[in-house]
């Protein structure tokens, strides 16, 4: 697949960490609108609507949930900590930065999307298993 970032100008290394990060982000997508809608289809809601301001809301939760379940059990001692940014987009910063040096990465990011997408979600839409665990009570 062709290098898709708009910018060619960097170096190799540059432009690899661009299609990592897009890579990544693809991937954190489609676990996250899957949650959501299978959370959705639990609760016998209708799918989410891209204009809905809540249903994005909700998406947000998912991709932070995600990515803090990701940063805590993929080699947090491995990657280094990003301080820029808010905290997604520190926490995507360090997957980057693991998904470009672990060689068995995406193999964990599968396993953790399908532990991700098992666990029921409360009523108010965080799910128990990933906060239970990032607060010691899992």
């Amino acid at each position: 697949m062709p290098f898709r970032h708009p910018n060619r100008a960097h170096d190799l290394d540059t432009r690899l960490g661009h299609e990592v990060r897009e890579r990544l982000e693809e991937a954190i997508d489609f676990v996250c609108l899957d949650a959501l809608v299978r959370t959705r289809q639990a609760r016998g809601l209708p799918p989410p609507q891209a204009d809905n301001a809540a249903d994005r809301a909700e998406y947000t939760q998912n991709v932070l949930a995600f990515l803090r379940l990701l940063d805590a059990e993929v080699s947090p001692d491995r990657a280094p900590r990003l301080a820029a940014g808010d905290e997604q987009e520190r926490l995507l910063g360090s997957q980057v930065a693991r998904a470009r040096t672990l060689p068995d990465y995406w193999q964990r990011f599968e396993a953790l999307s399908a532990r991700f997408l098992a666990e029921p979600a409360s009523s108010s839409g965080e799910r128990r298993g990933v906060l239970a665990r990032l607060f010691g009570r899992g």
